[in-house]
């Protein structure tokens, strides 16, 4: 009755949208399933959206994903390792502090510093110093060439940080307390309840249009939708694929699907543990698992199942074929293991993806049928979240990951492939050497040749299980525009609230 009474009121808040003009004065208030752990730029171990709307990076990528300048007016290569970056004069972060070269230099260290254990240090471990040359020009030196060293500039570890605020308030307070250039700024953050931002009236490029905006947590995605459908909220993300005919038919609430627009969902294996120390047992874990009746009978279509980590819409992208679906071939590889009988093994999965926990009840059954017991824990993601970057989590564990910013398949395989890395549970020397190996070459041709080794490589030995690449699924009102982006943003910025 609630629910129907949510309907009611939303379509008729609907209806009397009639006018197109931007609002003046707009709020938005955002629904997401889970709440920041931090804003500290440096040291995320979530998605960057409420981020992205609180700092600038050097790079921009326009709406046609083109890298164009942000706090960098221009970057040029003056040899294969070293880049020199010229930065927009006059700006300021929202403590009115100056963003110079200095704060470049400092971001970047702090990042690059082993003793801080950096989550995302893997994304620019190929730079190896920044040097300032003058207050608007720094120099960028890389331990080799490094063609996307521009790419890397466009997205997180690399948003600009304020050295004097981070050093007077401490590492803690600032990921309480962020002050970026953005457009945005954070006023108020009550973890598990609400972040609030206000526009920044001195942003560059000039005052946002929406005043306000709220992100609010809402775990639950029945809640998520009853709160779009009621007014409650006017904007939110991860609508689960069961529900999108519910929205559709509201009349109350448009949904934005953008194809392969989401993250690729695998199954990470701790694979220095028995048995997924053995590459049969690895696989035979693969082709027990349905990834065509997963994605349309519980995701209904808002998936595709894949049997690459990269994406599509990235430079190294090879069609590698989704594996088999063949419970018989799993029971053999199994016996020649060593486990006829199967065995039994934790496996953790959140409910932060696309109906990812239902998917886990699934993939159990799946594996329930040849003989593996797999103990379903479905975690808190503010706790799963410390878990899996600190190597606490089950020997078998769901994650999505993917090259959304980067569009490139670095970023895709670098950080869950690379021995060592703070995400990757994988020790394969091979893939160790053709990973660094694609760092290290520069014409696209070569690269793309060694990503094809690397994706043909990682088919062959399963070090994860690659299961599925999600659609990007959001609700918003008729009074709220926003298209979708390829590279999984939601820039308040660009969002705009009509009456």
């Amino acid at each position: 009755m609630r629910f129907s009474r949510s309907l009611l009121a939303a379509t008729a808040l609907a209806a009397a949208l009639v006018s197109i003009a931007p609002a003046t004065g707009a709020e938005l208030v955002i629904g997401r399933p889970a709440s920041p752990a931090t804003f500290d730029p440096g040291f995320l171990k979530e998605a960057a959206t409420l981020v992205d709307n609180v700092f600038d990076t050097l790079v921009l990528r326009d709406a046609e994903m083109k890298l164009v300048p942000g706090l960098a007016l221009s970057w040029k290569a003056l040899d294969d390792t070293t880049w020199e970056i010229k930065l927009r004069p006059g700006i300021k972060f929202h403590n009115g502090e100056a963003f110079d070269a200095e704060a470049v230099k400092f971001t970047f260290e702090r990042v690059l510093d082993p003793a801080a254990k950096s989550p995302t240090i893997s994304y620019i471990r190929t730079v190896a110093g920044v040097d300032v040359v003058d207050p608007l020009t720094v120099r960028i030196r890389t331990n080799g060439p490094d063609p996307l060293l521009p790419t890397r500039l466009s997205r997180y570890p690399a948003y600009i940080v304020p050295p004097a605020y981070v050093k007077q308030v401490g590492a803690a307070e600032f990921a309480r307390r962020p002050v970026g250039t953005g457009p945005y700024k954070v006023t108020e953050f009550v973890p598990d309840d609400h972040v609030t931002m206000v526009a920044n009236e001195a942003y560059w490029r000039g005052k946002a249009t929406i005043d306000k905006v709220v992100w609010r947590p809402i775990p639950e995605a029945t809640a998520r939708i009853a709160a779009l459908l009621s007014g409650e909220v006017q904007f939110i993300e991860s609508v689960p694929a069961e529900l999108v005919d519910t929205l559709k038919t509201s009349g109350a609430a448009d949904v934005v699907d953008v194809k392969n627009g989401g993250l690729t969902i695998y199954l990470g294996l701790k694979s220095a543990e028995k048995p997924l120390d053995d590459a049969r047992v690895r696989r035979a874990l693969s082709l027990a698992i349905d990834r065509k009746g997963l994605t349309t009978d519980i995701l209904k279509g808002k998936a595709t199942p894949t049997g690459t980590q990269v994406s599509p819409f990235d430079a190294g992208y090879k069609d590698i074929p989704t594996p088999a679906y063949d419970p018989a071939a799993a029971k053999k590889l199994l016996a020649e293991a060593g486990y006829p009988n199967g065995f039994t093994i934790r496996f953790q999965a959140p409910r932060r993806y696309i109906s990812s926990a239902e998917v886990a009840q699934a993939v159990v059954q799946q594996w329930a049928a040849i003989g593996v017991k797999a103990e379903l824990e479905v975690p808190e993601w503010s706790v799963y979240a410390q878990q899996v970057p600190a190597g606490k989590q089950a020997p078998i564990y769901m994650l999505a990951w993917g090259s959304t910013q980067t569009l490139d398949a670095d970023a895709a395989l670098y950080a869950i492939l690379k021995s060592g890395e703070p995400y990757s549970t994988v020790a394969d020397k091979a893939l160790d050497a053709l990973l660094d190996e694609s760092r290290k070459t520069i014409a696209p041709d070569a690269r793309a040749a060694i990503f094809a080794k690397i994706q043909d490589h990682a088919a062959e030995t399963v070090p994860l299980i690659t299961l599925y690449r999600e659609d990007s699924l959001y609700g918003k009102a008729k009074s709220v525009t926003f298209g979708g982006r390829p590279d999984a943003r939601i820039p308040v910025y660009d969002i705009r609230v009509v009456k």
